[in-house]
């Protein structure tokens, strides 16, 4: 009996000993958990170990590439961590930083404490600075370029920087509250709110929380039924739309050497946009202007009927591949042309600008976007709208490869896709000028392969066609022909035949012992072309070029585009 007690209580004494075990593991794992708990509201993210950043109501922290510095009251952000949040186009030569930002294009030293901003200098209190090798921009004196508001909030480690153009709404805590890191069963407290303290609204939860940013930046959960009088502070600013729908422009293109043609009295239903070619750039880099008495006419024309004005800036000429090369590679260069062509805009009273640069050297590519990306926040920030015009993606280097679409169509209100000279002036095989399946292959490459929104885009459409002469070597040489005089030019008698995959008719005789080739640009072939604006949400359709067109056109547009 004694052996055997001994052996029960011996089993006895494991038995608590194991027990005491567990309470002890586990009385270890949950102090873990609340020190873990506990200890995140203090733990600070990422690179930085002393301050959290939350930009619009996001603590972006562990995204954060460098440290933030505070040095003398100023509050720096890395070029890094500026182009993640907010220019991805910022760009640093020269000694400078060139930054843009929706309607402001700012640049910015590492010597004087002055910034310029649009064309006008601003006093600073600090200028860039370089700290380990990377550039660093005092963002607090930047925050009227970046449209921001900035709070340093010392006592709980945080700054907040909020986007001026977004809403924002603001509640009352009705009781002392504990704000909570998320809405599980288990979550530590961030923060505590007095009765009647105001917290930002970020959003709501299906569960019956709502998160909220406090008076001092932190961010948390609160119950949404002690949330009163929620009030709107600011309204979310969209970019507003000087053209409502669809846009429908026409070129209205005449050589240099003449005066525009006189419209008075004229009008065409549908149309809302009008782009006479009123500017170049000579061989000198300079903007020239052949507005004249006629083009101040055109313009008060076009306004009488309701019509946008935006003129188009060409660097058509000989020569210009080198001229427009020296100018794209050349800050001070594209900084005069921009600050010129915004002039223009203000002295002519313009609703915005057509950018038509063609002939340009691939190598020039990025430099091109440069100008695009400085030149647009200029254009905006006088209430004009830029669009700019490119050619398709596939093609020659001067021709095709010369722009990046994507950089563009990200940048500019609106991307002007020139779908048309599949085969063109140059080309020595006969071909159409711009073929259905060819035209829907390249829209495709800008929207899936270069990813612009398909509301920027506008699809640009010929008027014209090609008539093709076949020599006896097997090359083919062409003569352009207006769509209204298509039925003049073709001989009385010939069949023309409808090709199912360029929508297009197709007609082919013998003049001469030649062999005459053209494809027709005509009602069929354009209402075709134009299903693909309303098929992929395109932003409108742009004519080349007014009066080659046969009037019958027009309301067969209007109604695409409607």
């Amino acid at each position: 009996m004694i052996k055997g007690k001994r052996i029960y209580q011996g089993e006895t004494i494991k038995s608590g000993n194991k027990a005491k075990k567990i309470i002890i593991i586990l009385a270890v794992i949950i102090a873990l958990i609340l020190l873990f708990f506990i200890a995140r509201d203090y733990i600070i993210l990422g690179k930085n170990k002393e301050t959290n950043l939350v930009i619009n109501n996001r603590n972006i922290t562990s995204d954060l590439k460098n440290h933030i510095l505070i040095e003398n009251g100023i509050i720096y952000l890395s070029k890094p961590d500026v182009e993640n949040f907010f220019d991805k186009h910022i760009y640093e030569a020269d000694d400078k930083i060139v930054t843009t930002y929706d309607k402001k294009i700012a640049e910015i030293d590492f010597k004087n404490k002055k910034m310029e901003v649009n064309d006008s200098i601003v006093e600073i209190d600090a200028p860039a600075i370089k700290r380990d090798g990377e550039s660093y921009l005092p963002i607090s004196e930047m925050k009227d370029v970046y449209g921001i508001e900035i709070e340093n909030y010392e006592d709980t480690k945080v700054i907040t920087m909020d986007s001026l153009d977004r809403g924002q709404k603001k509640c009352t805590v009705s009781a002392n509250l504990p704000v909570r890191s998320s809405t599980g069963l288990i979550s530590k407290t961030v923060a505590r709110v007095k009765k009647g303290a105001s917290v930002i609204k970020i959003s709501e939860t299906e569960n019956g929380w709502t998160r909220v940013r406090t008076e001092k930046g932190k961010i948390g959960y609160i119950k949404s039924d002690k949330l009163k009088n929620e009030i709107e502070v600011r309204q979310d600013l969209g970019e507003e739309k000087q053209v409502e729908g669809k846009v429908n422009m026409f070129w209205d293109y005449y050589p240099e050497s003449k005066t525009i043609t006189d419209r008075s009295g004229t009008s065409i239903d549908g149309v809302n946009v009008v782009s006479p070619s009123f500017f170049h750039v000579n061989s000198k880099g300079e903007l020239e202007d052949n507005v004249k008495e006629e083009g101040k006419k055109y313009i008060q024309w076009a306004h009488n009927n309701g019509y946008k004005v935006w003129p188009m800036v060409s660097n058509n000429g000989e020569g210009m591949l080198e001229v427009t090369s020296i100018i794209m590679n050349d800050y001070e260069k594209r900084k005069e042309l921009i600050k010129n062509i915004v002039n223009v805009c203000l002295d002519y009273e313009l609703d915005g600008i057509n950018i038509d640069f063609e002939n340009m050297k691939e190598e020039d590519k990025d430099l091109y976007s440069r100008f695009i990306i400085e030149l647009t926040p200029r254009i905006k920030d006088i209430g004009k709208v830029i669009s700019v015009d490119v050619t398709a993606p596939d093609g020659g280097e001067t021709w095709s490869m010369c722009f990046d679409r994507h950089v563009i169509g990200d940048v500019a209100n609106y991307i002007v896709f020139m779908a048309y000279d599949e085969y063109g002036v140059s080309s020595n095989k006969a071909g159409t000028t711009a073929g259905f399946d060819w035209v829907k292959l390249s829209l495709d490459k800008f929207l899936k392969t270069e990813e612009i929104d398909s509301e920027k885009i506008i699809l640009g459409i010929p008027f014209y066609t090609r008539l093709w002469k076949e020599n006896g070597d097997g090359t083919a040489t062409s003569t352009t022909v207006n769509m209204k005089d298509i039925n003049r030019v073709i001989p009385n008698g010939i069949q023309a035949q409808w090709d199912d995959n360029l929508k297009q008719y197709y007609i082919e005789y013998q003049n001469n012992g030649s062999i005459m080739k053209l494809w027709a640009e005509e009602e069929n072939s354009l209402k075709a072309k134009l299903s693909l604006i309303k098929e992929n949400n395109l932003g409108g359709v742009a004519e080349w070029t007014k009066d080659m067109e046969d009037e019958g056109i027009w309301p067969i547009i209007k109604e695409a585009i409607q």
